[in-house]
């Protein structure tokens, strides 16, 4: 059975890492890219005009190189709840992951940027989001579950 094609919107600061997660998944044949921009402010204009499918986005770009990522998936699942947003970051960070989280998992995934590479898994987390499914690493949740017993134990 094929695929549907998914329409999707790539967002990194990082011109190598953006143009190589772009042909990777070109060369897919499973998804259509239909913009790749380097800042927050172009996502969101991005997804507005485009509708795509599904959003990759880096957790830190300009202006502030904060939670840019962040802030722009949760704009996005409020304006359009139908478009999975996959955040990409460098770290298992607790506090981003919670961030991304905390208002509910339904169309987000959270993957550290070394899955990009692993085109089956990338491709995994792009189709699950954009049916309303969740994605988290294996090494965040090992991060939230370390946090939890650190916690439980003070």
């Amino acid at each position: 059975m094929l695929a549907e094609v998914l329409r999707v919107v790539i967002a990194e600061d990082n011109y190598l890492v953006r143009e190589g997660t772009r042909r990777l998944l070109q060369d897919s044949g499973l998804v259509e890219i239909v913009a790749a921009v380097g800042s927050a402010d172009e996502l969101l204009h991005a997804v507005r005009r485009l509708r795509p499918d599904v959003v990759i986005t880096d957790i830190r770009m300009p202006p502030g190189n904060q939670m840019e990522g962040i802030e722009a998936a949760h704009a996005i699942r409020a304006e359009h709840p139908e478009t999975g947003v996959v955040v990409l970051s460098q770290h298992a960070d607790e506090a981003y992951a919670f961030e991304l989280l905390k208002s509910g998992t339904a169309g987000l995934a959270y993957l550290l940027k070394e899955r990009v590479g692993e085109l089956e898994e990338l491709l995994h987390a792009l189709h699950q989001v954009s049916n309303g499914g969740s994605v988290i690493d294996p090494q965040v949740v090992e991060t939230l579950v370390a946090r939890r017993a650190r916690l439980k134990e003070s």
